[in-house]
């Protein structure tokens, strides 16, 4: 049966409306990091963080640019992607549960399934735009 344009905004609006707030949630993380630089980079340095003060704004930076590009929907394959990388590099090195003391553990771990669950947000993300074709 084919759906009618009525249909397909109304299959729309559900994936708008989650790509606005997962990509608002982003852009207002890589806000917070690029505000608070000094203090991001310090945290970074002190968790092993080779060349921090180069990485983490260039993280930082992947965030902004993947979120911009979630929430309007331009390059979303690559936007996808900057986010991915950043979790995937972020993740491990700066919420090392397994690396803390009892007392900072919960915190970590709570961080930790946090971006895990973000990253598996922008995997659905670029999957959805690899299998619709969009750039």
């Amino acid at each position: 049966m084919a759906s009618s344009s009525a249909d397909s905004t109304a299959d729309d609006t559900p994936s708008l409306v989650g790509r606005l707030l997962f990509a608002g949630g982003l852009v207002a993380l890589a806000v917070r990091n690029l505000t608070n630089l000094d203090g991001r980079i310090a945290y970074a340095d002190a968790k092993g963080v080779p060349q921090a003060e180069t990485l983490v704004p260039a993280a930082s930076g992947l965030l902004l640019g993947g979120g911009l590009g979630i929430g309007s929907w331009k390059a979303p394959r690559l936007a996808a992607t900057s986010v991915a990388a950043f979790f995937v590099g972020v993740t491990p090195t700066i919420h090392d549960f397994w690396a803390v003391d009892e007392d900072a553990r919960g915190e970590e771990l709570t961080s930790f399934l946090q971006n895990l669950a973000l990253l598996g947000a922008a995997i659905a993300f670029f999957d959805r735009a690899r299998r619709h074709g969009d750039d």
